[in-house]
């Protein structure tokens, strides 16, 4: 904005005709009526690129409440790097896609050590029950054995569907640290685990 821009309006000046730009430091006077403008004119683009990528409505309506909540406590956005609407569209993507890498990750796995405890129910012999359970306990024990920390980092990915960056910002450690230990903590398992794959 110029030097001879006024300065943004008030709460109770606030019209759908404001700028972005306006909306914005509306908001970051703490205003949330300005959030709510923001997302009434940018929400169903958000919403559609997020449904596109992940072909999930419930996933994308997680993305889409990610993206204005993230707008909203973090000054990330830079005017001068381009606009909002560019800025909305490369979250989103990042978003997703680090959601989808998660989702395959996690499905991944899910696969893999259901094959381990479990053959095809429907035919399973009483012989065939007894030694599912006993994998079962098997992989149960191997991770109890990994250490606290690697453990946590591979529990919070597969069973609650986080991406390392997310749970990097949820432990609130590094992402290096992150990889190090889902890394450290499933070749570990794969080690205990080798003679039962």
């Amino acid at each position: 904005m110029d030097s001879q821009s006024s300065a943004p309006p008030d709460a109770a000046a606030l019209s759908p005709d404001l700028s972005d730009i306006d909306l914005l430091l509306v908001l970051r006077r703490g205003q949330t009526q300005a959030l709510g403008m923001l997302y009434d004119r940018y929400s169903r683009l958000v919403y559609s690129l997020a449904f596109k990528i992940l072909a999930n409505a419930e996933e994308a309506e997680d993305i889409t409440q990610e993206i204005f909540v993230s707008l909203w406590q973090r000054n990330a956005y830079n005017p001068e790097r381009g606009s909002l609407s560019s800025f909305l569209t490369t979250m989103t993507r990042s978003r997703s896609i680090d959601k989808l890498r998660s989702r395959g990750s996690r499905y991944r796995f899910l696969q893999r050590w259901e094959g381990i405890t479990r053959s095809d129910t429907v035919t399973a012999t009483p012989l065939e029950q007894v030694s599912m359970g006993e994998r079962s306990q098997i992989i149960r024990a191997a991770l109890d054995k990994l250490p606290p920390n690697e453990r946590q980092v591979l529990e919070i990915a597969y069973y609650e569907g986080l991406s390392q960056s997310e749970i990097a910002e949820h432990l609130h450690i590094p992402l290096g640290t992150v990889k190090t230990r889902s890394r450290q903590g499933l070749l570990k398992l794969r080690q205990a685990l080798q003679n039962y794959v």
